[in-house]
């Protein structure tokens, strides 16, 4: 790891950013070593910016998962993308994550990277699923198109490169004091990550437009020693859409719960007792009031 220098600290933001589904959640959890991002091969899992923080003796990296680059079709996608906008202006690094030589699906916010004056890695994922020369040929793409970036090939998800990432972050922080707490290690609460587990179990589970239709609400948080009482909602936009959620004799319901509650025990350490509910918000994907409430808008 590099070097720092006597009585210094290093500290600084490091956003991640690229396409829906190229794997910034997927970079983000093994950065961090721990799963804070939600992970599906679905498109536009991630909607929020999620932050996750990785101190040392001499260090604090504050990692910013965001949601994947795109065009907008409705106001959750504008808010999502605003997320976007912000992570472009506060970084101290940009870990710009790309898969083979697909550009972003927006133009303008590649510019801007290709602009900055911030330190850019590009990183070149899943080269598990190419050959040697598939890869070499990326690698040189990307260099020709970022010609001050480092350019390095990784696997996230086999935690390929990782440690030479995390170095070259390390040697490129700004000398600053940590910005949260040395024992933080995410700037959400425990009722986002309840409500985010069964976002998870939604995308995994249900086919087409239901998962992009959905937002889960958790109503009820209620530590009792070593018991959580969880009371959520699932909000669909259409009447159909709350019968697929339920499932024949409430199955599907029954599953997500299920799977949900093993993974937040998992989390949280602790037995979980999880109440889910299904309501109908017509177009809450299009209204500023739903989407401030959820926490899309300030």
């Amino acid at each position: 790891m590099s070097e720092l220098k006597k009585d210094q600290h290093k500290a600084g933001f490091v956003n991640i950013l690229g396409n829906p589904n190229v794997g910034k959640s997927t970079l983000m959890n093994a950065l961090v070593g721990e799963k804070l991002s939600i992970i599906t091969s679905k498109a536009q899992t991630t909607r929020h910016r999620i932050m996750g923080i990785v101190s040392g003796e001499d260090f604090q990296i504050v990692y910013s998962d965001t949601p994947g680059v795109m065009q907008p079709n409705y106001k959750l996608q504008q808010s999502m993308m605003s997320f976007v906008e912000t992570a472009l202006v506060d970084a101290d690094i940009f870990l710009y994550l790309v898969e083979n030589q697909a550009s972003l699906k927006n133009e303008s916010i590649e510019n801007k990277l290709k602009q900055t004056q911030v330190p850019v890695i590009v990183i070149v994922n899943k080269i598990d699923l190419s050959n040697q020369i598939e890869v070499g040929e990326s690698l040189s793409y990307w260099q020709k198109q970022f010609p001050n970036a480092e350019v390095i090939p990784i696997s996230a998800k086999e935690k390929f490169n990782i440690e030479k990432v995390l170095d070259l972050i390390i040697e490129k922080l700004p000398y600053s004091p940590a910005y949260f707490d040395k024992e933080d290690m995410t700037n959400k609460s425990e009722r986002f990550f309840a409500g985010e587990i069964i976002r998870e179990k939604i995308l995994i589970h249900y086919k087409k437009e239901v998962p992009y239709s959905t937002e889960v609400e958790v109503q009820s948080f209620k530590e009792e020693g070593n018991l959580i009482r969880i009371s959520t909602v699932i909000y669909v936009t259409r009447q159909s859409q709350k019968g697929i959620i339920i499932g024949h004799e409430g199955k599907m319901l029954k599953k997500v719960g299920t799977d949900a509650r093993l993974d937040m025990e998992s989390f949280f350490g602790k037995k979980i007792f999880l109440e889910l509910f299904v309501k109908v918000k017509k177009d809450w994907r299009d209204k500023e009031e739903e989407l401030k409430r959820f926490g899309y808008i300030n």
